[in-house]
């Protein structure tokens, strides 16, 4: 029989994307919250940074009435300047947006101590290393007096940092309040993710790769040497999938306590009448949009794809797609329309206001708009990696060209200016969403697609695609709702292929064959809500807790 696990009294967790809408992290968190809010009702205490002096937040709700004594505490004394309130999310949990422009004066000392107690190298820091690590010390300030001002000493008390940028604190905590049990979590490696995204092959020679020396050769160092000590001195090192946990080990040196797979929470997708009428609505308007800037006419026979996410070009396997879009242009076998979307966020000045006009109008047209591959126009289009590879390719979106592509480089938060419409109401209009990644530690978007009874394409590259090929025990089809192409650091042409021939074999499927693709994409989609998920941060919890109390035992002998 398995022992109890250890149950913590309070959680306090930091992101940079605690209230901070910036990329994949945010989800993780602020679905997972509403499943820890559940079962710790208000001891679970989330902190962020505070970027929104000049506006509100929208992602924040302030509450004055929460621990107000505490935070003219924590100015006074800590010269911690803090607004607490709830994140706007299922569950509201309880957030701490902290300041961290006041210790940048004392940023020198930081290093400083972070040196002598821990090695850390801070000598080469650029970038967002030091608002990172600033915010980082201010996270870990605020557990560090909310400890002692508001919580008894003998709760079991975890603090739980993502990411690089949380690991200063972590490292902080561990020396300045050694009760308190640490986690860290990496969710991809600074380097590792440097070596992918400056075409170096990473896999092939993962085992060979010096994460100390690559770290110097991209002028790394400061960030990998946080993460590496930070990995080290913890009390549990996690990190979100399989493919990963392997990166770890080779480039930090250490490896992996545990693996905390993503989950997610399905209740963003519409039920009954309102999932058919909002996929009808993104249908139209994709379908719009492409007849507005092409000229050509697409009736609900058309196929539509996609793929989204970060504007990583090669490590998102965007190149890739517009490669196999490409080849799926001269397939003599193929017949049936397809509009292919890309959906990554560019450098956009601005929406075409050609396209604008055209779509207001109402109207169907029979000539294309000049430039007819994007909707909306960028700085540098020149130098954009997508316009450019298309434009290599031929890729014009001519009359006769069965196969169009069209970039779409902006956040579709839903006020756009041309589809006007949020991600999550335009993802359900697909038929296929492809996901060709060479760097993916997790991979929401393949996840979230089939959430959405999207069938998707992905790499066992991607966690995703490697946890789909685990349920299944098998390599997973498009007749499992996700097809999981077998990707390497030198088969790029091979995925092409093998994407060009999945969307052809979707295409020859019968109605009743769609149904039941779509049925299990949506039956996979459930194997990876939270509350299939939460016992592998339950046990992280555990072990740490374990850990910090058998540090604090011998500490007090």
């Amino acid at each position: 029989m398995g022992r109890d696990l250890i149950v913590p009294d309070y959680i306090f967790e930091s992101s940079w994307e605690v209230c901070n809408k910036v990329g994949g992290i945010y989800t993780v968190l602020s679905s997972r919250a509403k499943t820890l809010q559940n079962n710790m009702k208000d001891r679970v205490i989330f902190i962020g940074p505070n970027c929104w002096e000049q506006s509100d937040c929208p992602y924040f709700i302030e509450d004055l009435a929460l621990f107000p004594d505490w935070c003219i505490k924590a100015e006074k004394e800590d010269n911690l300047k803090v607004k607490v309130g709830r994140w706007n999310v299922p569950g509201q949990p309880i957030a701490i947006l902290v300041d961290f422009q006041p210790f940048f004066a004392i940023k020198d000392q930081i290093y400083g101590r972070l040196w002598e107690d821990f090695k850390v190298d801070s000598l080469h820091a650029y970038g967002d290393y030091d608002e990172a690590s600033m915010f980082s010390y201010a996270a870990a300030k605020v557990v560090e007096s909310f400890y002692h001002h508001n919580i008894d000493r003998k709760a079991k008390v975890i603090y739980h940092g993502n990411e690089w940028m949380t690991c200063l604190g972590l490292l902080y905590i561990q020396k300045a309040v050694p009760e308190i049990a640490t986690i860290f979590t990496t969710h991809a490696t600074s380097i590792g993710r440097s070596i992918a995204g400056n075409n170096k092959p990473l896999y092939e020679y993962l085992w060979a790769y010096n994460g100390d020396q690559m770290a110097g050769e991209l002028n790394m160092q400061s960030k990998h040497s946080v993460e590496k000590q930070a990995a080290w001195h913890v009390d549990c090192f996690t990190t979100v999938s399989d493919i990963t946990a392997q990166e770890c080990r080779e480039l930090l040196d250490k490896p992996v306590d545990y693996v905390l797979p993503n989950g997610f929470e399905n209740n963003f997708v519409p039920k009954g009448a309102s999932f058919t009428a909002k996929r009808k609505q993104a249908r139209k308007a994709l379908l719009q949009v492409a007849n507005a800037l092409t000229g050509d006419k697409f009736d609900d026979n058309t196929l539509i794809v996609s793929t989204s996410g970060r504007y990583e070009f090669r490590n998102k396997g965007i190149d890739v797609f517009i490669e196999a879009m490409n080849q799926l242009r001269f397939c003599d076998s193929f017949h049936k329309k397809v509009v292919a979307f890309i959906e990554v966020p560019g450098w956009v000045a601005g929406p075409r206001e050609d396209l604008q006009e055209r779509l207001k109008s109402g109207k169907s047209f029979e000539t294309s708009l000049c430039n007819p591959t994007y909707t909306h126009w960028l700085h540098d289009a020149d130098h954009d990696n997508v316009l450019c590879m298309m434009k290599y390719l031929g890729m014009h979106n001519l009359p006769t060209d069965r196969v169009k592509v069209i970039f779409i480089p902006c956040y579709l938060t839903g006020e756009d200016g041309i589809l006007n419409l949020s991600y999550y109401d335009m993802v359900l209009g697909n038929d296929l969403c492809v996901y060709p990644s060479y760097y993916e530690p997790w991979g929401y978007t393949p996840l979230e697609a089939i959430a959405f009874k999207v069938p998707c394409i992905t790499t066992d590259l991607a966690g995703f695609g490697l946890w789909a090929n685990t349920v299944k025990g098998a390599n997973c089809e498009i007749e499992d709702g996700v097809k999981v192409i077998h990707r390497t650091d030198y088969n790029y042409q091979e995925v092409a292929i093998a994407i060009k021939e999945t969307i052809c074999k979707y295409a020859t499927f019968t109605d009743s064959q769609v149904k039941a693709c779509r049925s299990n994409a949506d039956k996979l989609s459930k194997k990876a809500l939270w509350n299939k998920f939460i016992i592998y941060y339950q046990e992280a919890y555990d072990f740490a807790l374990r850990k910090a109390e058998a540090r604090n035992n011998k500490m007090n002998l």
